[in-house]
């Protein structure tokens, strides 16, 4: 199963997909979120709680059809969650009154046949994701970069997976001794840094970061390659080896210009009542 996140509107919607069925398991939680316009998830999950209780002394079949899957938490963490398919979740979208429920079944629709789509042409997933990029007023260089880096990600996960490197939890915590390693920063502390919490560190990361975190990566793979690499021992100190290239490269750049390259920049949108929001509306 692969995961990832999908967007609606300015939510994250975890989700998962087994390969198997050929079908995408989303977050109940996260499209409650959705349906009943909590900003906050503690909220949304209190009540599918409640939901759930009604459902299943009305009888309904909706909540046995949910599944538990691992999905990545606000801690950054794997944690089992209700996840549905998008036909269960079109059922359960009818039991939540909500102005949001169409444009939810809409959504549902589309990121389905989308992902039927890919399969047949992968090239039109990566339009897609360039379109998004640019949607959300990236530059062509900064959605350059960001491709160019998760295909260097794709190749180092790649050979962890062909080196016994098989848990997710596993994944994370080598990816964190790269970060560490070339930043100074753990993730979490990162994300903390650019005030960021269940998003995607590398969806808000400037066009540095994104250049160093792939030298970090590659250098590690090319390493990892060298030595054979296998399990977490030998693949941790390849993390190493590989952060530490990148990061004195950073420390030389920083350096000679005087510029720091990790930033709490981020490409959220500004707060309401914002200072740097009332700017761009002229007030």
């Amino acid at each position: 199963m692969s995961s990832n996140i999908a967007l609606f509107e300015d939510y994250q919607i975890r989700r998962v997909y087994d390969e198997k069925a050929n079908m995408w398991y989303f977050s109940v939680v996260d499209i409650l979120q959705v349906l009943t316009q909590q900003a906050d998830s503690q909220r949304a999950r209190k009540y599918w709680n409640k939901l759930k209780e009604r459902l299943k002394a009305e009888g309904s079949q909706t909540v046995t059809d949910c599944h538990q899957l691992k999905l990545v938490a606000s801690d950054g963490k794997l944690r089992l969650a209700d996840v549905a398919s998008p036909e269960t979740l079109l059922r359960l979208i009818q039991s939540v009154p909500s102005p949001k429920a169409e444009p939810v079944k809409l959504w549902l629709a589309k990121v389905g046949y989308e992902r039927m789509q890919d399969m047949a042409d992968p090239a039109r997933g990566l339009d897609r994701t360039r379109d998004f990029w640019k949607l959300h007023g990236r530059s062509e260089k900064w959605i350059q970069q960001r491709m160019m880096g998760q295909e260097t990600r794709n190749k180092l996960t790649d050979y962890w997976k062909n080196h016994e490197i098989k848990d997710e939890q596993e994944y994370a915590i080598l990816t964190n001794i790269i970060h560490q390693e070339w930043s100074g920063l753990s993730v979490k502390a990162h994300k903390g840094m650019k005030g960021i919490k269940t998003q995607n560190l590398r969806d808000h990361m400037s066009e540095g970061e994104l250049i160093f975190t792939a030298l970090a990566e590659l250098s590690t793979r090319q390493f990892a390659e060298s030595v054979d690499a296998t399990g977490m021992t030998e693949n941790a100190l390849a993390g190493k080896r590989g952060g530490g290239i990148a990061r004195r490269a950073r420390e030389e750049l920083e350096d000679k210009t005087g510029r720091k390259v990790v930033t709490s920049e981020n490409f959220l949108p500004p707060a309401k009542g914002s200072k740097l929001l009332r700017d761009k509306e002229g007030r």
